[in-house]
């Protein structure tokens, strides 16, 4: 049974995720389908460093179980010519957020030191200085150590609103009360066995509950960046941690509202929003982007909106016709370039149904830290539609292979 490499345009998963969608280009993408929909936009661009950034892949399943054999990958570079340049791309970025804005929406932009005050000129003009909410410091203790000035160790996340109308919800973030800051407090009970503490100030009495809720401020030091060995590391450079972008999504929507994401890199803003029960649009222009958060959101509901490229790679597959399955097994794989081929460059590949450049996933496996070995078999169920197999590799090749008609 042979099999031909198709074009792909879109993979919908499971129902389509109501509304959940990652888009393969944020730059030359068109957004005007969500326009006026989006509760929150976060954007967390280059910062104009003048460095490239890698995605370290893990190859077959020894490089999954001792992390020895790993592919260094370009994932996206943060060099431009000009300072001109690097603004124009903030400012079209900083367009289409607004645009994807509803009245009650909010944005946040991640950036750092470098360019977070030019930024904030370019936000004061395109949503209006009086729609300016927060200066947002992030700051953390990891990376190294400066003898030359102050170690820099924080980053700028500023917040700005659609229009008065914004939604914001700060109790849906509370932090656990810290027994440091409360230490110089006088403790009591009250009459119902609450402990609380006080402290006069200016002539009053100040009461504060030991279980009452505490909010965070504007600068963020409990939320640390992800560290070597954390399970949410991906390989992809830059990313940030869940926690961040749960705080930004839950105190900013509501249950089902649309956060969008157009510098989507390892996917973390679409992990954030799915758990916390919001739908998603995540767009990046990188490749490596594209098969992190893919990975990421296999088993969701989704639509991927992504031509599958036409490379030179080379594929077989057995067909296995079954009662209520068929077996699909891959007995060749050869990507174009590199020195690895064959199960050990297959990085995550569905078997599904092909209609008029859209794909079904019907079953689908990647390799994970706790998954690290890739099975060579997946059943297909038996429905009508012609049979189809999708893979990623390594390289970050995404190919689409459809049944050829007997």
């Amino acid at each position: 049974m042979g099999w031909v490499q198709a074009k792909c345009y879109q993979e919908i998963h499971g129902t389509g995720g109501a509304g959940n969608v990652l888009l393969a280009d944020a730059r030359g993408g068109d957004f005007s389908p969500w326009a006026g929909q989006a509760q929150c936009v976060y954007l967390d661009p280059p910062f104009m460093t003048g460095e490239d950034f890698y995605l370290r892949m893990r190859v077959g399943t020894r490089g999954w179980e001792t992390g020895k054999d790993v592919l260094s990958l370009p994932a996206y570079s943060d060099r431009f010519a000009t300072k001109g340049e690097y603004l124009s791309l903030l400012r079209g970025a900083l367009e289409n957020a607004r645009e994807l804005l509803n009245e009650t929406g909010s944005l946040f932009l991640h950036l750092d030191s470098r360019m977070s005050a030019h930024a904030r000129i370019l936000c004061d003009e395109i949503f209006g200085e009086s729609n300016f909410v927060n200066e947002i410091i992030w700051a953390y203790q990891t990376g190294g150590r400066s003898m030359k000035r102050f170690s820099r160790k924080h980053d700028v996340i500023l917040f700005y609103r659609k229009s008065r109308n914004q939604y914001f919800n700060i109790t849906a973030v509370p932090l656990p009360r810290s027994e440091n800051r409360s230490n110089h407090m006088r403790r009591c009970v009250d009459e119902n066995g609450r402990a609380y503490r006080t402290i006069q100030s200016g002539g009053k009495l100040y009461t504060y509950y030991d279980d009452d809720p505490v909010y965070p401020g504007d600068v963020w030091m409990d939320v640390s960046h992800l560290q070597q060995k954390d399970p949410q590391r991906t390989g992809y450079d830059t990313q940030k941690p869940q926690a961040l972008l749960s705080r930004i999504i839950l105190s900013s929507t509501r249950p089902g509202d649309l956060v969008a994401d157009l510098f989507g890199g390892s996917g973390t803003t679409a992990i954030a929003a799915a758990q916390a029960g919001r739908r998603y649009l995540i767009a990046d222009c990188s490749i490596q982007s594209l098969s992190v958060t893919r990975k990421r959101l296999l088993e969701t509901d989704m639509t991927l909106s992504a031509p599958a490229d036409d490379s030179g790679v080379t594929m077989d597959a057995d067909f296995i016709p079954g009662i209520a399955f068929h077996d699909i097994c891959i007995t060749r794989y050869d990507p174009p370039q590199g020195d690895i081929k064959g199960l050990d460059a297959i990085d995550q590949w569905s078997v599904g149904f092909y209609a008029d450049g859209v794909f079904y996933p019907q079953a689908s496996a990647a390799r994970r830290k706790h998954t690290p070995e890739l099975p060579q078999v997946l059943q297909l169920p038996q429905l009508r539609g012609t049979p189809a197999i999708l893979i990623v590799d390594v390289y970050g090749n995404r190919t689409l292979w459809r049944k050829e008609e007997e």
